[in-house]
């Protein structure tokens, strides 16, 4: 039997404080009690965004200034399909209150995965959560190179740190990590190791990125027991293996040509955001990218950016 396609618009709405507004759904609705974005259906010739500021103003009173997408997330049920467009909400008039008598709350974003939502909003949740621009680290001769590069990364505007750094000793690796966390030590920059599931076990690490190869290994996401787990990915094969795998992000590469991969053939714009669009988790864009391609990486649904030679050069120049 085929599913019915349900489109919904929903929103990650920020307020000046960089807190994020959830509501509760009522006791009598489907997965009532749990939290979630806010939003609704999308009508038949309405456009994602205008159906958004429509369920914004009837649902919260407020009307949208600013709004850029986020995230689009597939999600099937055994009798339905849900597709998630979903925006963040930068800006607003008004003062948000629950008009149809749902509990709202602003939460901080450091908070936000104490709340209980739906299934189908996790990769929401993670879009929130996950930074826009990560700086990987390249192939450096020493642990001292590697702190410098990310110190340098920091300061030009990088938002997550991705450590990788394979040619390195173990012991090598994990004094670089050791120094590094110590660096982001009270700050929201999340530090991610690129290496294998055993090493980043050892260093407890937060977050774990796997290399193809390492995704097709993996047997179940319970193998980590941090918060993200992620991989890199150069095909809607490896991206579907990830997402049935339960993985919270992906990059996909390349993008664009790249000087360390001369004779990969590279994606493009069109392709890539054509598998991201069949994506339900976030992606980042990597390989022939910086964060001056952001903004087009978002519009082609990633997102983010991620990358290694931007970081080490002045991206004010």
């Amino acid at each position: 039997m085929k599913r019915k396609l349900i489109h919904v618009a929903a929103a990650a709405i920020k307020n000046s404080a960089g807190e994020i507004l959830i509501a509760r759904r009522s006791e009598d609705q489907h997965q009532g009690g749990l939290w979630e974005f806010p939003g609704g259906k999308v009508e038949q010739g309405e456009s994602a965004l205008a159906a958004l500021s429509r369920e914004l103003h009837e649902e919260l009173g407020i009307e949208v200034k600013e709004a850029r997408p986020l995230i689009k997330v597939p999600y099937h049920y055994t009798d339905k399909s849900v597709l998630l467009d979903v925006f963040e909400v930068s800006a607003f008039d008004g003062e948000a209150w629950g008009k149809e008598g749902q509990p709202i709350r602003w939460v901080a974003k450091g908070e936000l995965d104490s709340f209980a939502f739906p299934a189908a909003n996790a990769p929401i949740l993670n879009a929130c959560l996950l930074p826009k621009c990560i700086a990987i680290t390249p192939d450096l001769s020493d642990v001292d190179a590697l702190v410098d590069f990310v110190e340098q990364a920091l300061s030009n505007g990088a938002e997550g740190v991705m450590l990788r750094a394979h040619h390195l000793p173990v012991d090598d690796f994990e004094g670089a990590y050791k120094r590094i966390k110590g660096m982001l030590e009270g700050t929201a920059i999340p530090l991610i190791v690129n290496s294998s599931l055993e090493v980043a076990e050892t260093l407890k690490a937060d977050a774990l990125h796997l290399s193809s190869s390492r995704l097709l290994d993996l047997n179940k996401r319970s193998q980590f027991s941090g918060r993200w787990l992620s991989a890199s990915c150069h095909s809607l094969e490896q991206i579907e293996m990830a997402v049935t795998k339960d993985l919270d992000f992906v990059s996909l590469s390349p993008v664009l040509k790249t000087r360390s991969h001369p004779h990969a053939i590279p994606l493009g714009w069109e392709l890539f955001q054509q598998m991201v669009d069949s994506c339900s988790i976030p992606v980042y864009a990597l390989g022939g990218v910086s964060h001056r391609l952001l903004e087009q990486a978002v519009n082609c649904g990633a997102q983010g950016v991620a990358g290694i030679s931007a970081w080490s050069q002045d991206l004010e120049e």
